[in-house]
């Protein structure tokens, strides 16, 4: 029951917060206005950022998939496809909730061992979402580096006084948060240190299929694939409202574009249910401030390169789990 409290306020919080930052996001942009210029919008483009997202989820399942073979040879495509997609839905109800359920549906599908045992077994497919996990924020990492230096004189000034800036203000009490979790933390694992070394060992060999990889050059490939249909994603939205003002919007270039998507990338670490909220304040924040874009046309890019996004992973993820729910009922 205190389980259950605990989820129901986690979620209430996270609801809360999108809440906030959604009310800031809209805060002073007049409802006319932003209603007329989304039927400016050019929505065939709207629809080519959706397809590509459609095929970003292939490609993180594709690649996923690599560091999941050394644990389960053989581990289906469609399987991951669908987890992927299942994932992103259930993370729009709760963060982070759907990295644990694309665990279980991999998990469920997997092939045996001579002893009956899976051979992905829930820890260990846990353990390779890690790394999963992992090259994303280090590919966040490497592209943002060359982003502030390329473009410092554009925006570098947006990253030290919206980013950084508030960061550091806030490091002194999240400094303490953290040593007092980690604390607490140590201190329940410890005392469950039999119940939770068999599922670490578990999670620990997941995370070290990735050294056993046969393909890191198409893994490094496909992490650079992924986060380039990221990029072409926002350009699509740029094409869909660019019309809207020419005059304020035709100065912006690719490496603008590259900008955007990585401010849209780091709302992520915000803890809220699939991105609401955190993307469109950061997104429209960053177009009013670095490129004097109108409130309105800002909110608007933000609204359409998130909306479109969910309702592709919503639609995705309806289809997958069908799917899987059809599959589990065939092979009783």
């Amino acid at each position: 029951m205190n389980e259950i409290v605990v989820k129901i306020f986690k979620y209430v919080i996270s609801a809360a917060l999108a809440a906030v930052l959604l009310w800031f996001s809209f805060r002073g942009v007049s409802w006319n206005d932003f209603v007329g210029a989304l039927r400016s919008c050019r929505w065939e483009y709207v629809l080519l950022s959706m397809a590509t997202g459609l095929l970003s989820f292939y490609i993180r399942a594709l690649r996923w998939r690599l560091v999941l073979l050394p644990v389960d040879p053989k581990v289906k495509r469609k399987t991951c496809f669908n987890a992927v997609n299942i994932s992103y839905v259930a993370n729009m109800v709760l963060p982070r909730v759907g990295e644990f359920v694309r665990c279980a549906y991999v998990t469920a599908d997997s092939s045996k061992n001579e002893k009956g045992e899976k051979l992905a077994s829930y820890d260990k497919v846990l353990g390779t979402v890690v790394v999963d996990r992992s090259s994303d924020i280090l590919m966040m990492v490497i592209l943002l580096v060359p982003c502030i230096i390329l473009g410092w004189n554009r925006f570098g000034a947006f990253f030290a006084e919206k980013i950084f800036g508030p960061m550091a203000a806030g490091f002194n009490l999240w400094y303490i948060l953290v040593i007092v979790a980690v604390i607490a933390a140590g201190a329940f694992v410890v005392s469950r240190v039999k119940a939770f070394s068999g599922f670490a060992s578990g999670v620990w060999n997941g995370f070290k299929a990735c050294f056993r990889m046969e393909h890191t050059g198409l893994f490094i490939f496909y992490s650079f694939f992924l986060w380039g249909l990221y990029w072409f994603m926002s350009l699509a939205i740029f094409w869909a409202v660019s019309d809207i003002s020419p005059e304020v919007l035709g100065a912006v270039d690719g490496l603008d574009i590259f900008f955007l998507m990585i401010v849209g990338a780091l709302s992520s670490l915000v803890p809220v249910p699939g991105g609401f909220g955190a993307f469109h304040y950061l997104l429209s924040l960053a177009l009013t401030t670095v490129y004097g874009v109108p409130a309105h046309i800002a909110i608007v890019f933000a609204t359409l390169s998130h909306e479109s996004q969910a309702l592709i992973q919503g639609s995705a993820g309806f289809v997958s789990y069908i799917w899987e729910t059809l599959r589990v009922r065939s092979s009783k």
